[in-house]
């Protein structure tokens, strides 16, 4: 059996965290909470809301100048001019709320695309 692909969610809102992992669990993914112990550990892809720890894109900030590089998607409601520039110095992509499960598949899609072609 093939390996299920890990996405790591950090999202504090327990049933948005749980319909995401269901959502992509249906889509086969290894959907997992990456706030629990282990949680980023072999993830190919890291799913971020915009509240995670009060400042999602200052903690995947943090990641990046930890040396961790693996491809990053935001989730923001109402993004400022401000925020979607430092998304993308971060390198992550941006998908505006309310969440269309479509849009963040594709953006999945698309960041590891973009992983395996590095």
């Amino acid at each position: 059996m093939a390996r299920k692909i890990a996405i790591a969610l950090l999202i504090e809102d327990r049933p948005v965290l749980s319909s995401l992992q269901f959502a992509l669990a249906v889509d086969g993914f290894d959907a997992r909470d990456g706030s629990s112990q282990g949680g980023l550990a072999s993830a190919a892809a890291l799913v971020i809301d915009q509240g995670y720890r009060g400042d999602g894109l200052a903690w995947l900030g943090t990641l990046r100048a930890g040396g961790s590089f693996v491809p990053a998607i935001l989730l923001a409601t109402n993004p400022t001019p401000r925020l979607r520039a430092r998304a993308r110095e971060t390198g992550a992509a941006l998908i505006e709320k309310p969440l269309r499960f479509h849009e963040l598949r594709a953006a999945i899609d698309a960041a590891l695309c973009d992983q395996k072609a590095a």
